[in-house]
């Protein structure tokens, strides 16, 4: 398994002396670098497949990283246009508000959702699993059709490496310029957290553009409005 960031998230004691790097007094630990989400995702890094073949029919599964569902029925479509003759094409997709899934004519509950729940037991986003099954003539019964196609997908990810999936967003941060070491500083401390100083601009104020995970935004604004004492700005309209 392939993993962008350390395993364990970053967390922050409170240091002995009460006081920040910049020898600030701090009465809340939103001044402190933030800590990374608790509950990542994951992508796979390649396309994995395998067979199986349970009472003369054969299943054969394959798992792929897609971005949205537009690019998982294009897969399908392949699948279905490569596997003329196959019974049933099953398939399940999480890909946060366009997840979906279908029993294509097995009973239902039988194909779809086994297979969507083998992909929330390994954690995935952003991944389309699909199940083609030839029929070999002897009928498995519900409870042996969700064994099966739990099976295939099951053995298909078994060994499959995957990606930490995180959604990055920019947070612009408006400050004078006395205050901007302090927001440079914060950005280096939280480096590990996936932050990064993505460009600056000068004017009558400093603008910092922020480049950080999506989840991490609203806790980065209190962290740096902390920092500066409640002088950072923040534009009504961000990316």
């Amino acid at each position: 398994m392939v993993r962008r960031f350390h395993d364990r998230y970053l967390t922050v004691s409170k240091p002995s002396h009460n006081r920040c790097r910049d020898g600030l007094r701090y009465t809340r630990p939103s001044c402190l670098p933030i800590a990374r989400p608790a509950l990542p995702t994951f992508t796979l890094a390649a396309p994995v497949h395998a067979e199986i073949e349970i009472r003369k029919s054969r299943f054969i599964a394959l798992a792929v990283p897609v971005p949205d569902r537009e690019a998982a029925m294009a897969v399908i479509a392949d699948l279905r246009a490569r596997h003329p003759a196959a019974t049933h094409v099953c398939w399940a997709l999480l890909a946060g508000g366009q997840s979906g899934m279908s029993d294509d004519g097995e009973p239902s509950g039988t194909a779809g959702r086994p297979i969507l729940e083998v992909l929330r037991h390994h954690d995935l986003d952003g991944v389309l699993a699909a199940v083609v099954r030839y029929y070999g003539g002897v009928k498995l019964g519900a409870g042996g059709l969700v064994r099966a196609y739990t099976d295939a997908i099951a053995v298909a990810l078994k060994d499959a490496a995957r990606i930490e999936r995180i959604a990055y967003a920019t947070l612009t941060v408006l400050v004078d310029y006395p205050d901007e070491p302090r927001v440079r500083r914060w950005i280096e401390q939280s480096a590990d957290a996936g932050c990064t100083l993505a460009e600056t601009r000068y004017g009558a104020l400093a603008t910092l553009v922020i480049r950080l995970p999506a989840a991490l935004r609203e806790q980065a604004q209190a962290a740096l409005r902390d920092a500066t004492h409640g002088r950072a700005g923040f534009p009504a309209h961000q990316d």
